[in-house]
């Protein structure tokens, strides 16, 4: 079950008690999942990562 708020605590603590399993992913873990998994978002800026190159620096 999906939410884009929170679960209630009782809602939470029947899943944990019924034999078959329902997964609750409340808003907060519902972002992220559509982030890590690109689905509904668009990618608007890419930032390069760089390191220090230390052969560069190297003296002889």
């Amino acid at each position: 079950m999906i939410t884009t708020s929170s679960f209630s605590k009782e809602a939470q603590e029947y899943v944990e008690s019924i034999e078959k399993r329902i997964v609750l992913i409340d808003g907060s873990q519902l972002t992220e999942l559509m982030i890590e998994f690109g689905i509904g978002v668009t990618e608007v800026a890419t930032y390069p990562l760089k390191r220090i190159d230390s052969d560069y620096f190297e003296t002889t």
